[in-house]
């Protein structure tokens, strides 16, 4: 079955398609329904407009071409495309399974590519990290729920994170609202959590990536919203961009005027990034920079902007 249901608020503009693979088994069609059902809720609560695409679609991959086709491909508008189900690799390529014919990642990467608007991709799937390197690229959030094709046993992580996205326990910097980073970290712990309670080896790990270089990074790197180890070669960390994505905005975060949030997210991830080199750079130096970043978003603040508790 391929549903469009429209539930917008004025000041939302969030584009959610959602599409339930294969189940296989039962027990999976019942676990992929209701992480299906948690996201219809959260877009309904968020005011998004959703497209919804069944596990029993048989024409599953041509509608979510023509879905993709449909959409703009210059906006400020998010895209975010949550894919909910199983999957496989077979070497060279990744798959999410459907009731027809499977997506692939190469397939997926080549519809993607036209886009330059703020695009989220929620694999959440069996060897799903097979998607990651594909899928990742400038003004792209990439999660995975594993850490690479191989890792293809059936993935608790959509559950959780289907539960965590407007979860407000999951708002770790307590600014009332819960970012795509603070729901990934969330979800990711509830799945350490899981294989630890049950005794279990874990057969999941999942990365994120926001920086473009396809490489992702783990949950443990993280402590609070921040990571706090670094790459030999000292890359831009993840986490920055994904952490200024909410499907489920506070009312402040809805009141600001579009072009003072992006002004503000910019700003922000300046300051973040130049908080990583404060180490190799003279102290002067440093916070000459820093003041002038502190500056400017005074400016923008006292402009229509509010600081919240990033």
């Amino acid at each position: 079955m391929f549903s469009l249901f429209l539930i917008r608020a004025s000041d939302a503009a969030s584009r959610v398609l959602i599409v339930t693979g294969a189940p296989g088994e039962e027990q999976y069609a019942t676990a992929f329904s209701q992480w299906s059902s948690n996201w219809q809720k959260a877009c309904a609560a968020a005011g998004a407009k959703a497209a919804v695409i069944e596990s029993t679609d048989k024409e599953a991959l041509p509608h979510l071409h023509q879905t993709l086709e449909a959409e703009p491909t210059s906006t400020t508008d998010e895209l975010w495309l949550v894919l909910l189900g199983h999957g496989s690799f077979d070497g060279k390529d990744g798959k999410f399974n459907l009731a027809g014919d499977d997506l692939s990642a190469s397939d997926l990467a080549a519809w993607l590519k036209p886009f330059h608007r703020p695009v989220i991709v929620v694999c959440s799937f069996s060897a799903s990290g097979a998607f990651l390197k594909p899928l990742s690229g400038p003004g792209r959030i990439v999660i995975t729920a594993t850490k690479s094709g191989a890792e293809n046993n059936y993935a608790r992580f959509g559950g959780y994170f289907s539960e965590a996205i407007a979860d407000p326990a999951a708002d770790l910097d307590k600014d009332g609202q819960t970012s795509v980073l603070e729901a990934w970290l969330a979800a990711a712990q509830r799945v350490a959590d899981f294989y630890k309670n049950e005794d279990r080896l874990a057969t999941e790990h999942s990365l994120l990536d926001d920086n473009g270089d396809g490489l992702g990074t783990p949950p443990d790197w993280f402590q609070g919203i921040r990571v706090v180890k670094k790459t030999k070669d000292s890359r831009e960390p993840d986490g920055l961009r994904a952490h200024q994505i909410h499907l489920l905005p506070s009312e402040a975060e809805r009141a600001l005027p579009p072009a003072v949030r992006a002004e503000r997210d910019a700003l922000e991830r300046e300051l973040a990034q130049l908080r990583e080199t404060k180490a190799t750079l003279p102290e002067d130096e440093y916070y000459a920079k820093l003041e002038a970043l502190v500056v400017r978003l005074a400016r923008l603040y006292q402009n229509g902007g509010s600081p919240g508790s990033r």
